[in-house]
């Protein structure tokens, strides 16, 4: 799976449309303290483009993926944390926590 990802994401164009440090459009109070953002040409369980954490470790691989059950929308979707380093991955962990997303992140093995 891993590879398959890695293939995913690096082959797409990230289109970050929610820099690091500004707010969800919906929930003010949550702070994206990553660029957040969507694989253009792909489709995730939303309909949209697949999405994308993005972080600043120099590996390009995909560091963590996150999946996420949200009872609001009535959907499952995972994203991708792509060049995440540990640190960064906790940052995701702690941005849906408080979320009813009912997330589960699964760290890449070493």
């Amino acid at each position: 799976m891993w590879e398959q990802a890695n293939s995913l994401v690096g082959d797409a164009e990230i289109v970050i449309d929610r820099p690091a440090g500004t707010p969800h459009p919906k929930v003010s109070s949550f702070i994206y303290r990553l660029d957040y953002g969507f694989l253009s040409g792909t489709q995730g369980g939303d309909g949209e483009g697949i999405d994308v954490w993005v972080g600043s470790s120099p590996a390009r691989t995909v560091s963590a993926v996150a999946c996420t059950v949200d009872l609001l929308k009535r959907n499952a979707e995972v994203k991708f944390l792509w060049r995440c380093s540990s640190d960064e991955i906790a940052l995701v962990e702690g941005f849906y926590a408080p979320q009813p997303q009912a997330p589960v992140v699964i760290h890449r093995p070493k």
